[in-house]
C-alpha cells in the first residue's frame, strides 16, 4: 500500500495502469541489479540505454512517425516514478525523454526531427543539453560559449559544466551565442553530434555530494566544427525563447522526481519503524514519532494532489512558467523536510550508506538548485503578483 492514498487522476488511464506495472517490474528486473556498479563507476552503462530503447521507453511522448511510442507527458511521470521507487540511480534517461528530445520535436526542422528523433529513441544517440558554464548558471542569456558561423558550417567555442549525461552523451543540445553582442536575442540552441568531433572534449566526471551514478561532467569545446543544419531550427537567435517556452516542463519533471521520492521514503521508514524496537515498544508507537509521520503524510498527499493537477495542465499544453515555477519550488523543498524528517526516524542507521535513505537525503540536496534555483523559481512566482 502507498503511504498516501489520493484519488486516480483523470489523466491515469486503465491502460497507464497496466504500463506502470509492467515498467515498474522492468526496472526491478533489469537495471536495479546493477546499480551498485553504476555508483562504483559513476556512469550507468550504455547498455541499459540500449534496453531501454528496445522496450520502446526512450522518447515515449514523441510522435510515432519519429519513432516514438505516440504518448504524453503522463507516460514519461510514470517512468521517471517507477525509476525512483525502483531504486534505479543515475538513469539519465527523464533528461533524454523530456528535455532534449521535446527541444527537437518543438523547434527542428522536419528533416531535423526524421534525422535525431529515431535515433534517440532507439539509444543510438543519447542526449545531454549543455547549458551551465564555470561563471554562468541560471542567467542563460549570460553564457559566454559561442557559435559563430564560418561559411556552410558554425564554429563552437566555450565551455560547459555540470552536464548531466556528460560523459555518456553523443548528442548535445548547446547553448550559445551566435551575435555575443546580444544579450538573449544572440542566443542560439545548437546541436553537437559528439562522434568523431574535433576539438571536442569530455572534462571530469565530477564528484558529487549525491547520485553517484549519475555522470555529470565538465565539456570543453575548442574551434568545434558543425554543419549549419545543426542549428536548431532555421533562424539565429531563438535559443533563449526556445528554452523558456520549455522550462515549465523541466521544472515540473523536477517535481515529479520529488513527490516519487517523497512517496517511497515515506514507505520505507513507516515499515522501519514498525520493526525497529526502542525501550521494548517499535518506535511507531511513540507519540512523536506518530505525530511526525502523520504531518509528512499530510503535507505528502496535498503535494500528490498539486502535482497530477500540474500535470493534467502539463499534458493539455496549459501548464503556465509560474505555476510550474511553484510545482518545481513546492516539491523540491518538501522533498528536503520530508527526507530529513525520515532519516531521523531511522536514527544512526539512516546515516549509513547502505540504507537507501542515507542516498535519498545526498541525492534529494539538488532538487532545490537544477532547473533554475528555488530563489528564480521565487522571482518568477512574484512577478505574477
Amino acid at each position: 500500500m502507498s503511504a498516501i492514498q489520493t484519488a486516480t487522476p483523470a489523466w491515469k488511464t486503465d491502460e497507464l495502469v497496466l504500463f506502470e506495472d509492467e515498467i515498474g517490474k522492468f526496472f526491478k528486473r533489469e537495471l536495479a541489479p546493477h546499480v551498485e556498479k553504476w555508483r562504483d563507476q559513476g556512469k550507468v552503462d550504455r547498455w541499459a540505454w540500449e534496453k531501454a530503447g528496445e522496450q520502446g521507453l526512450l522518447c515515449m511522448s514523441m510522435p510515432e512517425e519519429y519513432g516514438g511510442a505516440g504518448g504524453t507527458f503522463a507516460h514519461e511521470q510514470i517512468f521517471i516514478e517507477q525509476q525512483l521507487k525502483a531504486g534505479v540511480e543515475g538513469f539519465g534517461a527523464a533528461l533524454h525523454n523530456c528535455i532534449v528530445a521535446p527541444y527537437i520535436l518543438h523547434y527542428g526542422t522536419e528533416e531535423q526531427k526524421k534525422r535525431w528523433l529515431p535515433k534517440l529513441a532507439s539509444a543510438e544517440l543519447i542526449g545531454a543539453i549543455a547549458m551551465s558554464e564555470p561563471g554562468t548558471g541560471s542567467d542563460l542569456q549570460a553564457v559566454k560559449t559561442t557559435a559563430l558561423r564560418d561559411g556552410n558550417q558554425y564554429v563552437v567555442n566555450g565551455q560547459k559544466t555540470f552536464i548531466t549525461n556528460g560523459q555518456t552523451a553523443n548528442f548535445i543540445i548547446v547553448v550559445a551565442k551566435t551575435d555575443p553582442s546580444e544579450g538573449a536575442k544572440g542566443v542560439s540552441l545548437m546541436v553537437v553530434e559528439t562522434d568523431g568531433a574535433e576539438g571536442f572534449e569530455r572534462g571530469r566526471n565530477l564528484k558529487k555530494l549525491g547520485n553517484k551514478a549519475q555522470d555529470t561532467s565538465e565539456l570543453f569545446f575548442s574551434d568545434v566544427k558543425i554543419p549549419t543544419e545543426n542549428l536548431l531550427g532555421t533562424d539565429e537567435g531563438q535559443g533563449f525563447f526556445q528554452l523558456m517556452e520549455q522550462l515549465p516542463q523541466e521544472r515540473h519533471q523536477i517535481a515529479v522526481q520529488g513527490m516519487a521520492i517523497i512517496e517511497s521514503a515515506l514507505e520505507m521508514t513507516i515499515d522501519y519503524v514498525k520493526e525497529r524496537q526502542a525501550f521494548g515498544k517499535p518506535i511507531l508507537a511513540f507519540q512523536n514519532t506518530q505525530f511526525k509521520l502523520a504531518e509528512c503524510k499530510a503535507k505528502a498527499t496535498m503535494a500528490r494532489v498539486f502535482v497530477d493537477y500540474c500535470t493534467e495542465q502539463l499534458i493539455a499544453g496549459k501548464l503556465d512558467a509560474a505555476t510550474a515555477s511553484m510545482s518545481k519550488m513546492l516539491l523540491s523543498d518538501l522533498e528536503n523536510e520530508i527526507v530529513d524528517e525520515c532519516l531521523q526516524l531511522h536514527g544512526g542507521y539512516g546515516y549509513m550508506d547502505e540504507y537507501p535513505i542515507s542516498r535519498m537525503y545526498a541525492d534529494s540536496r539538488v532538487q532545490r538548485i537544477y532547473g533554475g534555483t528555488n530563489e528564480i523559481m521565487k522571482l518568477l512566482i512574484a512577478r505574477t503578483l
